[in-house]
C-alpha cells in the first residue's frame, strides 16, 4: 500500500476544462490538519471522508456515511488522493465526467493523530486513529485496513 499516491491519479481521471473541481497541487497547509466529509450525489449517494496527509487529502468513499455510535463500523473504500483545495469544493460535476453529480460539504474541521507514530506510518500500517473537531463530528474515530482498498471506519471510545 503506497502511503502517498500524489495527485497523478486524481488529475488523470478529470478533464479540468469541463469540471469545476480544483486541479490543485501537493502542499502543506501550515496549520492544524484538516478533514472534510462531502456528501456526493453520484451514481449512488455516498460520503467522501478526506484527511490531510503529506500535502494532499487521503480519501475514502463511505457508502453509509460516518458512524454515529461507538463500535459502529462502516465500509470505507480508499480512493485517489485529492488536493487540499478540494476541502472547500462544492458544486456539480458534469454528466459524463468522473464522479458526475452534486458534491456538498457535509462536515469540515480539524483532526489530530491519536497515535504517537507519524500519521504516514499509521496509514502504511493500516490503523489510523484520529480525534476530530468539526461542525457535526466530534470525538475519536478509527480507520482499519482489512482488504485491498477496503477499510473499516468506526467511532471508538476515547482512551484516557
Amino acid at each position: 500500500m503506497n502511503a502517498r499516491m500524489g495527485l497523478q491519479k486524481y488529475r488523470k481521471k478529470r478533464h479540468f476544462a469541463k469540471t469545476p473541481e480544483p486541479k490543485g497541487k501537493t502542499k502543506k497547509s501550515n496549520k492544524e490538519l484538516i478533514y472534510v466529509i462531502q456528501k456526493h450525489h453520484a451514481r449512488s449517494l455516498h460520503f467522501d471522508l478526506r484527511l490531510e496527509m503529506g500535502g494532499v487529502l487521503k480519501s475514502w468513499a463511505v457508502p453509509k456515511g460516518p458512524p454515529k455510535k461507538i463500535g459502529e463500523k462502516h465500509l470505507a473504500v480508499l480512493t485517489e488522493d485529492h488536493p487540499l483545495e478540494y476541502a472547500n469544493f462544492e458544486g456539480i460535476i458534469p454528466k459524463g465526467e468522473y464522479g458526475a453529480g452534486k458534491v456538498e460539504i457535509w462536515d469540515k474541521g480539524t483532526f489530530e493523530n491519536v497515535k504517537s507514530a507519524p500519521f504516514k506510518k499509521c496509514f502504511k500500517d493500516g490503523v489510523i486513529e484520529f480525534r476530530v473537531s468539526g461542525g457535526k463530528l466530534k470525538g475519536t474515530y478509527a480507520l482499519v485496513h482489512f482488504k485491498e482498498k477496503n477499510w473499516l471506519f468506526m467511532k471508538v471510545r476515547t482512551k484516557r
